[in-house]
């Protein structure tokens, strides 16, 4: 069930940034992030939507819709790149690439719990 909301809220997110990036919405330019930060959003977004996907997923019980790794992959970036359409036209003009590489910190900040759970031997106790 909370998969299905936050599908919901992610995909009103994913629609504000096409509609900014289509020109049919403006974004006011209020939201003035220097680089560092917003790539630390980009990167606690990715590390949180690794581990809740590790928390949440459940080998012995799989669901058909939606698919945990749909809501927590694809999902978080909106917020980023809704972030990103609403910073100042000078910010995006000077660095017209940050969306991209914002989506690179985001993956790699999600696969990092993702793989190292994998990876883990399982304890056994006696």
């Amino acid at each position: 069930m909370l998969e299905l909301r936050l599908l919901g809220a992610f995909s009103i997110a994913w629609l504000l940034v096409f509609l900014v990036y289509a020109g049919v919405l403006p974004a006011n330019g209020n939201l003035s992030l220097d680089l560092y930060r917003f790539y630390s959003i980009a990167a606690v977004l990715g590390w949180i939507a690794g581990n809740v996907y590790q928390l949440r997923k459940r080998p012995e019980k799989p669901r058909a819709w939606p698919s945990p790794l749909l809501v927590y992959l694809v999902g978080p970036p909106s917020l980023v790149l809704l972030a990103r359409a609403m910073a100042p036209e000078v910010d995006k003009a000077a660095a017209p690439f940050v969306p991209l590489y914002s989506l690179v910190v985001y993956g790699i900040f999600f696969l990092v719990p993702v793989t190292l759970a994998v990876t883990r031997t399982p304890r056994h106790r006696p």
